[in-house]
């Protein structure tokens, strides 16, 4: 009984130490920025938005974003909401979000709306972003 024990606790550790290893690797292969406000270079925009420019072929893209500006709702708050389209940012400073996946990123960038510039929560490349020093 406590050989079976023994073995059954030996085999516990064992599976969850092999888990641990492949986590770290697997989180070390995710580029993950560390930082809270960087600088975009690049197109951002609403997250349905975004991807379909990402799936547009090359030689599109630049029709893409001239037939589909960024544009959102606007509450009497000055909240942005229900956003679609895209924009074209040039070193704009923004507030890191979240991770979307291994290649793009939340921030939250002031746009340029119909009615003034609103902070809008817009997904970027994440090989667009570039961390404040």
């Amino acid at each position: 009984m406590k050989y079976l024990l023994a073995s059954t606790l030996a085999a516990v550790i064992a599976l969850a130490s092999t888990a641990a290893t492949a986590q770290t690797s697997a989180s070390s292969d995710t580029p993950k920025l560390e930082c809270a406000i960087g600088y975009v270079t690049g197109i951002g925009g609403a997250a349905q938005s975004f991807r379909e420019y990402l799936a547009t072929p090359e030689r599109d893209r630049y029709r893409y974003l001239a037939d589909n500006p960024i544009q959102c709702k606007v509450s009497d708050e000055g909240r942005a909401s229900a956003c679609t389209g895209v924009t074209n940012l040039r070193h704009e400073k923004v507030s890191v979000y979240d991770d979307i996946d291994n290649t793009t990123m939340a921030v939250v960038a002031r746009v340029e709306l119909e009615h003034g510039t609103y902070p809008v929560i817009i997904v970027v490349r994440k090989q667009d972003v570039q961390c404040e020093q």
